[in-house]
């Protein structure tokens, strides 16, 4: 796997390792990232994408009027 550096405020970097609870800033951020990651898939898979929502709902007749 590719590596890439990245420069973050140190600020940024702390409250990242804090809510993260690692003591390395590049392992707090990657784990941080892996969840965000996870949390998608998970929605994903319980609400599916923006195609499923016009596959499954089938279109409405429109109203007649009089």
């Amino acid at each position: 796997m590719a590596r890439i550096t990245v420069s973050l405020d140190s600020d940024l970097a702390i409250e990242v390792m804090l809510l993260a609870g690692t003591s390395s800033p590049q392992d707090a951020v990657e784990l941080i990232v892996r969840d965000y990651l996870a949390r998608g898939h998970r929605t994903e898979a319980r609400t599916g994408d923006a195609a499923d929502g016009r596959r499954v709902t089938p279109d409405r007749p429109t109203a007649q009027e009089g």
